[in-house]
């Protein structure tokens, strides 16, 4: 510490320099000077005076006004100032020779802690809202790419990043076009000449912050503004307390010519709680401010300003005109305007120049302020406008999903594929034709034996080789697949859509040889088909046909030898019995095997069209419909970050 000497004795001190400087340096912008605890001795030396002693960097600008440094008796009442007291340096405090006199010879430099900051805090509607886009995020990453969910993890990023900071502080960004006034304006409401102003374009080369209290440095540090930016209004954190809580940043030009000037802007932009924007007479309606930030930043009206600069400029109800003209700009833009107490953007005239309108600038800002609602509305515009991104991945026009029709479709065209209709009637036809042998007379069987062998191959339907059944079925299949698929992605948003798409494809893969190896499985069991309780009667009936055949013929070839008496009449009857008894029960037996030969067809049928079901149901369906069912999660999720359902 130097500028001091020891005291020459009980009754005075000495200052080395008229206007001598107590600087105490410890960490970035932060020193305090306090007296000591022994009040006893210090009150026998005199009304020892404290003096708060300050530093800035090697850029503060000192404003010698021949205003004596702050004091405070020590006999009167013991400091109750904030400890985290950050200054510049921009506006020092001068000692005067009169103070310098009654400086106490010790000063103890105490190291300052910075203030204990409250967080922000969201209320329950804006955290359930940020979860749900949480779990949106979460559920979409491997189905969307990552620039579709850029702009949500950003916005789940900064909220969660001003969660953590001051809940006390609100950061009000000034932006505007070169030559606007913007900061004019902040050294108005600053009551300081702080950022620079001039006919030089651009003026302002980079983000300037000013604080009105204490406890904003790790908001700042967020927006990478440096400490040699940093400034304090003149008022001091105590002469302004309607601004109390307010971070002030005057922005470099929105329409620089430099890239790196618009860079800066585009990013703070993203980061303040809210942003008054200057425009002037000539400028007011320039494309560029309205396409570029006005318009898509629509949804933050009501963390907004839009302050027309330079009335002065203007004669007559001339500024009255220019902003009616200005409102109805920005409604067609889309932005909410707060009039009559509704919620949206504050629209106001003003000359930063004159003074005129600045102290209802200020009486709004500080109402703005003092609510310390505008970081949580600033996050909660940012949801809305990035669930408006997504809404063409999420939403859709009409219900989407796999209708029982489309499953039972699916699984007829499987059957179809691995021929169940035509394995179904093979097993009738194999039912039939054991009954019949069964049953049937010995001759018409023998008959029958001898076509089948007699029967030359000319003339029979060319039987279909095994590779072009295989071809076809293949199709089939394939064809079944992409039917599903469309019927399931029917209505979907395009990402989803072809996610559905793609596990049907997935689950296609193999399918075919799949089928094939289950109709082998549950097709017809080996040997003959199983007897009905009546068989055995049918065949010892028919046996019993075929002996009186056998026994009446014999009887004749027996009178015909001579070997028995003459009768005719016996064996002929039991000849005609046996010749009519065996068709008839044979006839019998094949009305009787109908009825069991058809269930026995249609329960083969059965068997195989509940084998392919089930196989495309775990290929295909099930893979299809948990896709489907994601999707219902998302846009549950994403009704919930919308506020309200979804259609």
């Amino acid at each position: 510490m130097d500028g001091y000497r020891g005291p020459g004795g009980p009754e005075g001190r000495t200052t080395k320099g008229a206007n001598a400087h107590a600087r105490v340096e410890h960490g970035d912008h932060h020193a305090r000077v306090e007296h000591d605890d022994r009040r006893a001795a210090r009150a026998k030396e005199g009304d020892g005076r404290a003096v708060r002693a300050e530093e800035g960097d090697r850029h503060a600008r000192v404003k010698d006004d021949g205003r004596p440094a702050r004091a405070e008796d020590d006999g009167d009442r013991e400091r109750t100032e904030p400890e985290d007291i950050w200054d510049d340096g921009l506006i020092a405090r001068r000692v005067t020779e009169s103070t310098a006199a009654e400086l106490s010879p010790v000063v103890e430099p105490r190291v300052s802690r910075p203030l204990p900051v409250t967080p922000l805090a969201y209320d329950g509607p804006l955290r359930s809202r940020l979860d749900a886009l949480r779990e949106l995020v979460g559920l979409s990453r491997t189905r969307l790419d990552s620039r579709t969910l850029a702009e949500a993890g950003r916005v789940l990023d900064e909220a969660a990043a001003r969660r953590r900071l001051s809940g006390q502080h609100t950061v009000v960004a000034i932006a505007g076009a070169t030559g606007s006034g913007k900061s004019q304006l902040f050294n108005a409401l600053a009551g300081v000449a702080i950022s620079e102003t001039g006919v030089r374009r651009p003026t302002t080369a980079a983000p300037i912050a000013c604080s009105w209290s204490d406890g904003a440095a790790s908001l700042i540090d967020r927006l990478g503004i440096p400490g040699r930016l940093r400034r304090r209004p003149v008022q001091g954190p105590d002469g302004d307390p309607q601004l109390r809580g307010l971070v002030l940043v005057d922005l470099p030009d929105h329409d620089s010519a430099a890239v790196q000037h618009r860079e800066h802007v585009d990013r703070i932009l993203g980061l303040v709680d809210a942003v008054i924007w200057v425009v002037d007479p000539e400028k007011y309606a320039d494309a560029v401010l309205h396409e570029r930030y006005l318009r898509p930043l629509a949804g933050h009206a009501e963390v907004m300003f839009v302050v027309l600069n330079q009335v002065d400029r203007l004669p007559g109800e001339a500024a009255d005109q220019v902003l009616d003209d200005l409102r109805r700009l920005l409604d067609e833009d889309g932005i909410a305007l707060g009039e009559h107490g509704e919620p949206g953007a504050t629209v106001l005239a003003l000359s930063a120049l004159t003074g005129d309108g600045i102290g209802e600038l200020r009486e709004a800002l500080g109402q703005f302020v003092t609510e310390r609602g505008a970081a949580a509305r600033r996050i909660a515009a940012d949801v809305d406008a990035a669930a408006l991104r997504l809404r063409p991945v999420y939403a859709t026009p009409r219900r989407a999903g796999l209708s029982e029709e489309a499953r039972e479709e699916f699984a007829a065209r499987l059957a179809d594929a691995v021929g169940a209709t035509a394995a179904g009637e093979a097993a009738e036809r194999a039912w039939l034709r054991n009954a019949g042998r069964a049953c049937g007379t010995p001759w018409l069987r023998l008959w029958r034996w001898y076509q089948d062998r007699s029967e030359p191959p000319t003339g029979r339907l060319p039987v279909r080789a095994q590779p072009d059944e295989e071809a076809t079925a293949r199709q089939r299949v394939e064809q079944a697949v992409r039917t599903v698929a469309d019927r399931a992605s029917a209505g979907l948003p395009a990402p989803w859509a072809q996610s559905v798409r793609e596990a049907a494809v997935r689950g296609a893969h193999g399918l075919p040889e799949a089928l094939d190896e289950l109709t082998v499985r549950a097709g017809l069991p080996p040997g003959r088909p199983p007897r009905p309780g009546w068989w055995p009667a049918a065949v010892l009936a028919q046996a019993s046909m075929t002996i009186l055949q056998v026994v009446g013929g014999l009887w004749l070839v027996g009178q015909i030898i001579g070997v028995m008496s003459p009768n005719l009449g016996v064996p002929v009857l039991l000849m005609v019995a046996g010749i009519i008894g065996g068709p008839l029960v044979e006839w019998s037996c094949r009305i009787a095997a109908r009825g069991p030969a058809r269930r026995y067809g249609q329960e083969a049928e059965r068997r195989l069209r509940e084998a392919a079901a089930g196989c495309g149901r775990a290929r295909v369906l099930d893979p299809v419909a948990a896709e489907l069912l994601r999707y219902r999660e998302v846009r549950e999720q994403y009704a919930r970050v919308m506020g309200a359902g979804v259609r």
